[in-house]
């Protein structure tokens, strides 16, 4: 049923993170002197403000004291001052001196972390090794120029709440009209004749609808006018069933059928959407006759998918009898005898991908 078309009301408030950030530069000059000073042992940048707190850089040539940053160079940012509490996030560079370019050589931190007084620093190896940096375009001159970026969370801030009139949109109800004049049988142009039954329909619809129907209906009867069509080989409850699909985009309700019943229609239903090239019908029932397979009823369905072109439940059939491991069984059903003499060719196809899958 469509939803109500009352107006409602609904408020709305936004959060959004203050920061300030700041880029700090830091120029080591005379670089081979600092060498050598020994591991963990560094020097330090200037003090800059960011967020309304000081840092400082800190740069240890010779790495820090754990074994993995021995050959490597050592950067940190420290936090100066008590009693702090802060929330930022850090990356480092090098300056590629040919280009007067930063890049980074050092593994970004990837989410803000604290810092107080506890753990007031952060700090990581570059990623290439000492050797290599000395010998590249990051040391020129005896100087290496290192890049601090730093962006502190200063806040939050919140908006103001807001009230907004929304109007509700009821879902669509397409298919419910069309039942309503599928079931009414109001200024239908066209009638069919199923076994002494009378179904009454839309021409344009049942074109639009189905290529067969199109071709049948409007490529050899001149348009607008009335006619009653007979349809041979087909159930009256059947012909209802693909009409009630082509109004609506549904089939008759299944569940309250047991299993074997439920499967013989859905097969019925498949033949007549095969016929008239309704391909979403066709794949429902290709979907119910797979969730309903076993071993009685697998060889009787593998030849129906065979002979309308049902790839994916013919493969889902194969499978089905391949990974049961219960061939004979199979091979004593009805369905059997009739897939051998009815359908050789999926007959071997089946049994090359048994013999192939066991190989495997």
């Amino acid at each position: 049923m469509a939803a109500s078309q009352e107006p409602w009301e609904k408020t709305t408030s936004r959060c959004a993170a203050e920061t300030d950030r700041c880029s700090h530069v830091f120029e080591i000059h005379n670089y081979s002197l600092h060498k050598g000073i020994g591991a963990g042992r560094c020097i330090r940048s200037a003090t800059f403000t960011v967020g309304g707190h000081d840092w400082l850089v800190g740069f240890c040539p010779d790495g820090n004291s754990s074994e993995e940053s021995k050959d490597h160079f050592y950067v940190y940012i420290k936090l100066q001052g008590n009693g702090a509490e802060v929330r930022a996030l850090v990356s480092f560079s090098l300056v590629n001196q040919d280009t007067t370019l930063p890049s980074l050589v050092c593994t970004p931190m990837e989410a803000p972390v604290f810092f107080n007084d506890v753990d007031p620093s952060w700090g990581v190896r570059f990623l290439k090794s000492r050797s290599e940096l000395e010998a590249s375009s990051y040391l020129r001159d005896d100087r290496l120029v290192i890049h601090c970026d730093v962006t502190v969370i200063t806040g939050t801030k919140v908006s103001q709440s807001e009230k907004k009139c929304c109007i509700q949109v009821p879902p669509s109800d397409l298919s419910h009209g069309f039942g309503r004049l599928f079931n009414a049988a109001e200024r239908t142009d066209v009638a069919f004749k199923v076994k002494g039954e009378v179904f009454r329909a839309h021409k344009i619809v049942l074109a639009t609808r189905s290529p067969v129907f199109k071709a049948e209906l409007y490529g050899t009867v001149r348009e607008g006018s009335r006619e009653t069509v007979t349809i041979q080989d087909m159930e009256p409850a059947v012909f209802k069933a693909l009409l009630q699909f082509i109004y609506t985009d549904s089939l008759p309700a299944l569940d309250d059928l047991d299993g074997d019943e439920r499967q013989e229609k859905s097969k019925h239903f498949l033949v007549a959407a095969d016929r008239y090239a309704m391909e979403r019908m066709k794949l429902m029932c290709e979907s119910v006759l797979c969730k309903g397979l076993k071993v009685e009823n697998v060889a009787e369905t593998l030849a129906l998918a065979d002979q309308h072109h049902c790839i994916e439940l013919k493969n889902a059939c194969i499978a089905f009898i391949n990974s049961l491991k219960r061939m004979d069984a199979v091979m004593e059903s009805s369905g059997y005898k009739h897939l051998k003499r009815a359908c050789p060719d999926v007959f071997i196809d089946m049994w090359e991908k048994v013999a192939k899958s066991r190989r495997i």
